[in-house]
Order: C-alpha cells, then structure tokens, then sequence
C-alpha cells in the first residue's frame, strides 16, 4: 500500500507540472503564435497611453524578451519560493506561492484566491453532502421499489434536474424564496468562524439549487448500480446464506454499486472547488468561479491563470484520493 501511495503520489506531482506548462504555453506561447507580441503585454500593466520607456522598463522587469522556457522557470521559481517585480517606483515582494500581480489593480493573486477559498469551500461542501445522501437514498430506494409510483416519480424529478440547467433553477429558487415568499430576503456569505448559525442559514438555499442538478444524476446513476448489483450471483448467494435483507443491500449491493460513484464524485467535487462558476454569479457570492470570470472579461492574466491552476491542484488532488479510496476498497487496484 506505501509503494502504491508513493507512485500515485509522484504521478500527481508529475502530473501538475504537466499542467503548470500547458497552461503557461497557453497564455504565452499561443498568443505569440496568434501575432501578439511582448509589448501588447507589458502595456496592459502599465495601461492605456503609456509611452514607449514605460513598455519597456515592463518589458526588463518581467524578463517578457526572455526564451519562454527560461520565463517558465521563472514562473515555476515564483510559485514555490516567490519572486520580486518592478512594476512602479518601488520594487513589491510576491511571497510564496506567487501568481503575479493582477495587470489591472497591481495586487498579487493568491491573497486574492486565498481570500475567496472559503466560499467556494462553504458552497461545494455543503451541496456534496447533500446531494450525495439524497441523491444515493432516492437511487437505493429507487431500485428496491422498481416500477412503483415513487419510483416513476422521483426518477421524473431527477430526469427534470438533470435536463434543468443551473442558471435557470437557480434563478427560479431566487424569485420563489427571496422575492416571492422573502424567507431569504438578502443573501450574503457570511464566514463561519463569525457565525456558524447564520453562514448555513444563508448558504441553504446555494446548496440546494446546486444539490439538485447532482442529486438527480447520482440517483439516476444509483439506481441503475443497484438494479445490476442486485441480480448478481452473490447476492442471491448472501440471501441463501439467511442474511437480513438489510446487511444484503447495504453490505453487499450498495457497497459494490457506489464504486463507480467514487469516482464521479471525485471529478464533480473538484471541478466545484475549482470553482462554483454560475452558482457564484447567481447568488452574487464572490468565490474563485466569481473572480474567473473577473479576469476573464478585463483580459486580466495573471488571474485566470492562478485561478486555473489552483483549480488544477484541486482536481489531481481528489483524483489521487480517489485512487487511494479504490486502494483501500478493491485490493486488486493495488496490485494493478
């Protein structure tokens, strides 16, 4: 298990770089192929009507003349130790890790992010469990009572919040409970170290808008498990065996239909922590997704691109975890 743990491991850490120099080619080498050049880019941080002298002392400080492979090291370098620019007067300290200064308000990225994580965390974790537990109790319910009434009816629902997509529930959800009935008259994020009680009071209705669109596709996916499971050989084998139906379904067919899920699971909650894009926009909480899209509609560089591999991080760490829960389940993946 330790051999297993220390491959998967090197293979994540391999696996970032990979990502950190897609990513810095993106930003840098296709724009360079696309007929930008390094002026164009040193002038958005020094902005419109700059003179030729500014561009240029830009164009020194960052080292944007340098071969890219030495402006990716240099990328590379400020990410683990942090680095120093000139972009004014007076030279800044960007403090490990360092995603650059922002090309429009001159402030460094990751304090940025940093400051936004808790409500991207706060919005991801508490719609996984939630759509998670109801979406696995609909789909096991689902597949013991096939072709009853609650069947039909709660895979409808679920086919309607698949098919639904976010901006639309989430902008229903508004008009219905802030403006309509007014239970949540003013939504705002409020951290939990200042008041648990009112942080879940105002992430509620978020988690629930987001909760529906993964709940319907996780008891969808449940029930089809759990119908395959439950005509398998060793189930019938367990029930000769005198086990309580419950132990049946629970050990042995919900434990083998939920495998799959895992790794669902893993993509779905990375791809949140990366960023809760059109929840975020629709309730008006500012996480990353928010400031992705902030960077994206000012060309603001250095943003999409520490959102992006913030985002990166999240999703090859909860595929690592995911293989190691494969690990601990299924001994056969260690052997693999």
């Amino acid at each position: 298990m330790a051999a297993y743990i220390i491959r998967r491991v090197f293979a994540a850490v391999l696996l970032l770089l990979v990502v950190s120099a897609v990513t810095f080619a993106i930003f840098f080498l296709v724009p360079r192929l696309g007929g930008q050049t390094t002026d164009s880019l040193a002038a958005q941080y020094v902005g419109k009507g700059a003179d030729p002298a500014a561009i240029a002392a830009i164009k020194a400080n960052l080292g944007l003349d340098d071969p890219l492979y030495l402006q990716y090291w240099h990328f590379i370098k400020a990410i683990v130790v942090g680095a120093e620019y000139n972009l004014g007067p007076n030279p800044s300290v960007c403090n490990a890790p360092c995603f650059g200064y922002s090309f429009k308000t001159h402030v460094e990225v990751w304090p940025e992010i940093v400051q936004r994580i808790p409500v991207t965390f706060s919005l991801a974790i508490g719609a996984a469990v939630i759509w998670v537990v109801s979406g696995v109790a609909i789909g096991v319910l689902s597949a013991l009572k096939r072709g009853s009434i609650f069947d039909r009816l709660t895979m409808g629902i679920a086919l309607a919040g698949v098919s639904l997509p976010m901006f639309f529930t989430g902008l229903v959800s508004l008009a219905l409970f802030s403006f309509h009935w007014t239970i949540w008259e003013e939504l705002q994020f409020v951290p939990f170290s200042e008041s648990p009680g009112e942080w879940a009071w105002n992430l509620i209705l978020p988690w629930c808008t987001l909760a529906f669109l993964y709940s319907a596709l996780y008891a969808r996916l449940t029930r089809a498990g759990m119908l395959e499971t439950m005509g398998e050989d060793y189930i019938r084998t367990a029930r000769a065996k005198g086990l309580r139906e419950r132990q049946v379904v629970v050990k042995h067919g919900l434990r083998a239909a939920l495998t799959p899920l895992i790794t669902i699971f893993g993509m779905d909650f990375a791809l949140l922590l990366g960023g809760a894009v059109i929840t975020e926009r629709v309730f008006s909480f500012q996480g990353m997704g928010a400031y992705a899209i902030q960077g994206v509609t000012r060309s603001d560089l250095p943003i999409v691109m520490g959102v992006t591999l913030v985002a990166a991080f999240f999703i090859v760490l909860c595929n690592l975890l995911v293989d190691l829960v494969y690990a601990a389940i299924d001994p056969r993946v260690r052997l693999s």
